[in-house]
């Protein structure tokens, strides 16, 4: 519930305020992550929070072609999981660093 909770907040704050820095929203890693796992060059300032949204929502399968409109829900939720998986990839190699 918390999940959809958050994905549906995204979504609205994406349409009704798109120029917010992401890291009023999202932590530095997650807003990071999502440009590393599309191959994007990391900005060296924050980005706005319509940028992370277009990353999480073409991560999960959103087209953004003219038409298309806004991000969905389920684009976002999808693409959200995946930059959840990759930081806590990146949180555990960081743990055991020198385990290995």
């Amino acid at each position: 519930m918390v999940i959809a909770w958050r994905v549906m907040y995204l979504m609205r704050l994406g349409r009704i305020c798109p120029d917010l820095p992401a890291e009023l929203i999202f932590d530095p890693l997650e807003w990071k992550s999502s440009y590393g796992l599309l191959d994007k060059k990391i900005p060296k300032k924050v980005p706005t929070l319509n940028a992370v949204l277009r990353n999480l929502a073409t991560l999960g399968g959103f087209l953004g072609r003219k038409s298309d409109g806004d991000p969905g829900a389920k684009s976002i939720w999808i693409g959200f999981q995946r930059i959840q998986d990759c930081v806590y990839g990146i949180q555990m190699a960081r743990k055991l660093k020198g385990v290995f």
